[in-house]
């Protein structure tokens, strides 16, 4: 602006400073060029769907969509393999038969399968405790023992925690911590 001369509609320096971001023409771009469309398309989807070129474009679109080339997952996924060197799971972790033959469960299906279940059981809202404990209790026969007296105690109206006996006396003094 030469000397002397006022910004466009006179307004002061920095207001017409922050005009000249472009933030105001990628708000009006968005209003006129998507949200527009999309209250139409929603207020009349018969005639917007019917015009021949809303058709094509929709094909189009959903070609695109169905191949899969504009997901940025898969674009980010391949940098990181690249960059990171990651490979499969089974790399890592092992084939199902592999951990199998090693001892390790797959919880592929326990997951989904657990919260039918009533508890461990009959033990109330153990379907809510922690995984380490399902899997310990599910994996050392000495604590399911326990946790189903606990809960046949709790059936028959007792106290929650059983007299510890068996499990107690199977552990020496020196692997109790305090």
């Amino acid at each position: 602006i030469a000397e002397g001369e006022t910004n466009v509609l006179g307004l002061p320096d920095p207001i017409q400073n922050f005009l000249k971001l472009g933030f105001q023409g990628a708000l009006i771009t968005t209003i006129l060029a998507s949200i527009t469309w999309q209250l139409v398309a929603g207020a009349f989807p018969v005639a917007f769907l019917s015009t021949p070129i809303t058709y094509i474009l929709l094909v189009i679109c959903l070609f695109l969509e169905g191949t899969g080339i504009c997901n940025g997952a898969w674009v980010l996924g391949a940098i990181f393999k690249k960059v990171f060197g990651y490979q499969l799971d089974e790399v890592y972790i092992g084939t199902p038969e592999e951990r199998r033959a090693r001892g390790n469960k797959d919880d592929s299906q326990r997951e989904i399968a657990l919260p039918v279940e009533t508890g461990f059981h009959g033990l109330p809202q153990f379907t809510d405790a922690p995984k380490s404990l399902r899997d310990l209790a599910e994996s050392d026969p000495e604590v399911g023992n326990y946790l189903s007296s606990v809960a046949n105690s709790m059936k028959a109206g007792g106290s929650a925690a059983p007299a510890v006996g068996a499990a107690a006396s199977s552990y020496d003094d020196d692997e109790v911590e305090c």
